[in-house]
């Protein structure tokens, strides 16, 4: 995979080149399926309370503000569907065209997703619901990043050394950590590129570690824009704390 850095706080190159009237028709993919077991709560994670919200509402409502971006497909759990159905009606989101079911793996339900977009799509941006501290510079980064190169994920630098361990648990290997990168959302494609790299997953049986890894598989180019370490995904307890600390200071 290639990777390469660009700075936040640019105007993005997209919107001076093509112009707003021929920006490209963007749709998010936001994955909100999740059932939240290492959360250890009965509420799926999607749906927890950070500072009088739910946590896909937060994230729901940065795409929603987006001028890049013209609709967006959530996609659910079956077991959460009507609570996402709930939060469309409560929040009044515009640009929501489709509540839709997820499937087994977070795979299936990006596939899933992918088959309902619409023929005006030209630029699919993949989303965590729980991934609620992205930003506008993230989304219009991501977009730019597909528009050259066919596809682009967000990410920052690993801060910590990582080890390659063996089944006992063994340190086999110490990558450079001057070549990793920790992969976030949102993962953005050219359309025709990212539907037909899960074609061609779903039919070879290859599953990847996220939408990256699919498009890498049929040799799809990605570059890696710098995101932002804020941009966590709330999966335990330990981020709900972290969570509500950002939104109050965002706050203050």
């Amino acid at each position: 995979m290639k990777t390469g850095i660009r700075l936040l706080g640019i105007i993005p190159l997209f919107f001076v080149e093509r112009g707003e009237d021929m920006r490209p028709y963007c749709t998010a993919v936001i994955m909100a399926a999740g059932k939240g077991k290492r959360m250890g709560t009965d509420i799926s994670k999607q749906f927890l309370p950070v500072c009088g919200r739910e946590i896909l509402a937060w994230t729901v409502a940065k795409f929603e503000a987006s001028p890049a971006v013209d609709e967006i497909i959530l996609m659910a759990g079956t077991e959460g569907i009507e609570e996402v159905r709930e939060l469309c009606t409560k929040y009044g989101w515009k640009k929501v065209c489709q509540v839709a079911l997820g499937g087994k793996e977070r795979q299936n339900s990006v596939a899933n997703g992918l088959r309902l977009l619409s023929e005006k799509t030209e630029i699919v941006l993949i989303h965590d619901g729980v991934r609620p501290f992205v930003t506008e510079e993230m989304i219009e980064t991501s977009i730019e990043g597909a528009l050259r190169c066919g596809g682009c994920v967000v990410g920052v630098p690993a801060k910590d050394t990582i080890k390659i361990c063996d089944s006992d648990q063994m340190a086999v290997e110490t990558p450079d950590r001057n070549t990793l990168w920790q992969i976030q959302t949102p993962q953005t494609f050219r359309r025709e590129e990212i539907c037909a790299a899960y074609r061609k997953a779903a039919a070879e049986g290859f599953l990847g570690t996220d939408d990256a890894s699919v498009s890498e598989y049929v040799g799809g180019r990605v570059y890696v824009a710098m995101g932002d370490y804020r941009n966590i995904k709330i999966t335990t307890k330990e981020d709900l704390l972290i969570a509500e600390a950002f939104l109050r200071e965002e706050e203050a």
